[in-house]
């Protein structure tokens, strides 16, 4: 009952290949390579700082009437008919 030889191993390969076929078994792995990959950039863009918007391309808002609060938002509702 020591550890598995190369035989083992290769029999439970061999299952493997001929209950999932190998079409299955390359999607598979594709899956999760890919996922692998975008966890890798995931990462990447958390670490790396965001670069500020320069002042030009900022959105600038509509001005607000002088008695308006600033902490509501103006919303038009419209009623079906």
């Amino acid at each position: 009952m020591g550890s598995f030889s190369i035989w083992h191993w290769l029999i439970v390969l061999l299952i493997v290949v001929l209950v999932f076929g190998t079409r299955k078994l390359k999607n598979i792995g594709q899956d999760l390579g890919g996922a692998v990959k975008g966890f890798k950039d995931g990462m990447k863009e958390g670490s790396t700082p965001e670069t500020p918007v320069p002042p030009s391309a900022q959105v600038t808002s509509t001005p607000q009437p002088a008695g308006a609060d600033k902490a509501t938002i103006d919303v038009e509702a419209r009623n079906k008919s």
